[in-house]
């Protein structure tokens, strides 16, 4: 880490700093095409975002049996094989993994809150291997200071066990009054939040359906990506008393 973490901003990737849709759900479809299921429509594709995987196959009446088969199948299509045409370079095949874009004003923020002096990293349920060379693409690297995710064999898979694993790697620790900060767009950020004893701030601009932030419990929600910065600010200068 390049600075204490005595108040760090932990963000989530998709939905929350990517808009990554169109990869993850390119990749889900041809799993399911290949697992001779029917594809799910495109309510329950777009909650595909956010979720590992695995709980999100369960979910849509994968069978236990060939969840591990699917798991294998869509991490190939997201991130070993370039099967997807690339819209910003046409005649350009690359994988589900970088069909995405980083949305606007997203860079300026970061910037932002490292000025300020918070220390800020990823995290976020999409599998490290895959989250490390996304954020390389997408330039997002060298603007935190750590990237952190679910790990490969599935031991750390969901949002709760990604933040404390960042905590531990981070050096946070509540008890010596190092305070942090949870920011994301969906529900698992959320109560991954606070099964770790981290408030969340919800980011209205990513893939969360209607009322879900409000009902799993992010103290505030923000519309628009120029708000981060500031919402942050106010979290920790306001002294927010954590769960």
């Amino acid at each position: 880490m390049s600075k204490s973490p005595s108040r760090l901003v932990l963000l989530d990737l998709d939905g929350t700093l990517t808009a990554s849709h169109p990869g993850i759900i390119a990749s889900v479809i041809q799993t399911f095409k290949e697992l001779g299921h029917p594809v799910p429509d495109e309510g329950a594709l777009r909650r595909f975002i956010g979720p590992a995987i695995e709980v999100s196959l369960r979910h849509n009446g994968i069978r236990e049996e060939d969840v591990d088969r699917g798991v294998q199948i869509y991490r190939r299509y997201y991130s070993g094989i370039a099967a997807f045409e690339d819209p910003e370079h046409p005649g350009h095949q690359v994988p589900g993994r970088l069909l995405a874009t980083v949305f606007d004003g997203i860079p300026k923020q970061l910037s932002r809150m490292r000025q300020h002096g918070l220390t800020i990293a990823v995290a976020t349920c999409k599998p490290e291997y895959q989250a490390l060379p996304v954020c390389d693409h997408f330039g997002l690297t060298p603007l935190v200071d750590g990237v952190y995710g679910a790990s490969k064999d599935s031991t750390r898979i969901t949002k709760a066990q990604v933040i404390t694993y960042a905590l531990e790697k981070i050096g946070c620790n509540a008890k010596l009054g190092d305070r942090a900060l949870m920011v994301g767009d969906r529900w698992t950020d959320a109560d991954g939040a606070l099964e770790t004893g981290l408030d969340c701030l919800g980011c209205r601009w990513g893939y969360a359906e209607p009322g879900e932030l409000e009902s799993h419990g992010c103290y505030r929600i923000i519309e628009q990506v120029d708000q981060l910065c500031q919402a942050v600010d106010d979290y920790f200068d306001n002294d927010h008393t954590q769960h």
